[in-house]
């Protein structure tokens, strides 16, 4: 924050989660061509907030793929010291890979944009791959995940994840599951 910026009033904080969460949903059900008045209308605030908090539908993508990638981070920091390093991982993976999937059409619009997506999520996603290899490692050392699985397999397990998923269709998830299980020891 700049000397300039002052914190967000309690009100101002709860519109702009509002609209961050439903922006989210709307994108994700109806794809990213719904327009931003409609997104105020559901968030159940007036344009003028959204633009206030969100200049340009843009800067609302990135809002809402940072808002993402920050939970990720905090939900493997947050599994660190679980009693199940297993459990704790595949849980986490599972989540994340949901989570990467959703993101996809964002990350598009965005990468479409010109926009560099590790320049928008940066120290986020570092803090993400952080807790994730801190996650693995434990998971690796109760014996739960293969010890020949890299931080830098899962990157390419979730990219490949991505690319079945939209490729084949069918049941959501299901490829990935069947993924997530071969990292199993």
């Amino acid at each position: 924050m700049t000397e300039t910026e002052r914190p967000l009033r309690a009100d101002a904080r709860r519109n702009r989660a509002r609209v961050l969460e439903v922006a989210q949903q709307v994108f994700e059900t109806e794809g990213l061509a719904v327009p931003v008045d409609e997104v105020a209308k559901r968030a159940g605030v007036g344009i003028g907030t959204v633009y206030r908090h969100f200049p340009t539908k843009e800067a609302l993508l990135e809002a809402i793929l940072m808002s993402r990638v920050e939970g990720l981070a905090a939900d493997a920091k947050a599994l660190a010291d679980a009693a199940d390093p297993g459990e704790a991982f595949f849980g986490f993976f599972a989540r994340m890979v949901r989570n990467v999937v959703g993101n996809k059409a964002l990350g598009e619009a965005l990468a479409s944009s010109g926009r560099d997506l590790s320049e928008i999520v940066g120290p986020a996603s570092e803090d993400l791959r952080a807790a994730q290899d801190r996650l693995l490692a434990r998971a690796q050392q109760a014996g739960a995940v293969r010890a020949d699985v890299t931080g830098a397999d899962l990157k390419a397990i979730i990219v490949g994840i991505i690319a079945a998923e939209r490729h084949i269709g069918g049941e959501p998830g299901r490829l990935g599951s069947i993924m997530i299980e071969s990292l199993r020891a």
